[in-house]
């Protein structure tokens, strides 16, 4: 079943133009899932970056607006999307020039896959 949710998301990865990660993970950053183009940075897969979501939503949220649902952010040579699925995160990474509502547009053909990951997640 890992296999093709790994083959899903590749799929999903080909579909958009300077894609270069989807990785889903626990809220710790910890990797779950992902399809990983070789271009992609590793830096950006470390758990240490991936960590400062849960920090930057917690912050968001004081801001009186609700809680945050994703945060998108750009750098001079790539973009990075996180998606707050908690107890998921889904997170985006693709070059600066990749059209970011493309990227968007992937979270209602991701969200089945997340609704099996997510008990997975809770048991463990």
């Amino acid at each position: 079943m890992a296999e093709d949710m790994k083959k899903y998301l590749k799929q999903l990865l080909l579909r958009v133009d300077n894609l270069l990660c989807i990785l889903i993970t626990d809220r710790d950053g910890v990797p779950i899932l992902k399809a990983v183009n070789d271009k992609c940075p590793e830096l950006a897969m470390r758990p240490n970056f991936l960590t400062t979501f849960a920090m930057a939503t917690d912050q968001s949220s004081k801001l009186g607006q609700g809680r945050n649902k994703t945060i998108i952010c750009m750098y001079s040579s790539y973009q990075v999307i996180q998606m707050n699925k908690l107890p998921l995160i889904l997170n985006f990474v693709a070059t600066a020039d990749c059209n970011t509502g493309h990227i968007l547009s992937l979270e209602n053909l991701i969200e089945p896959l997340l609704g099996e990951l997510k008990g997975a997640v809770i048991e463990s």
